[in-house]
């Protein structure tokens, strides 16, 4: 799965890959913002952690894997 996420005054997003379940991350996304936490700490696939203000964030944008969408030479 992936996650964008948009930060404020900032021209570029933040892009991560992750085996997280997509629910459970969106909660934890949410509880991180009402909370008021100083940063919002995700982890991607390879075990990287990145903190993102929490305060900051302008939108997150969850793109989960669709197996219908196939590229290339697939059917």
């Amino acid at each position: 799965m992936e996650i964008r996420i948009g930060v404020i005054h900032t021209p570029k997003e933040l892009t991560l890959e992750t085996e997280a379940d997509p629910d459970s991350l969106v909660a934890s996304i949410e509880a991180a913002v009402a909370a008021g936490s100083t940063f919002l700490w995700l982890e991607d696939g390879k075990g990287r952690k990145v903190g993102v203000p929490a305060d900051k964030v302008a939108y997150v944008e969850v793109i989960t894997d669709d197996p219908s969408h196939v590229v290339g030479f697939g059917r």
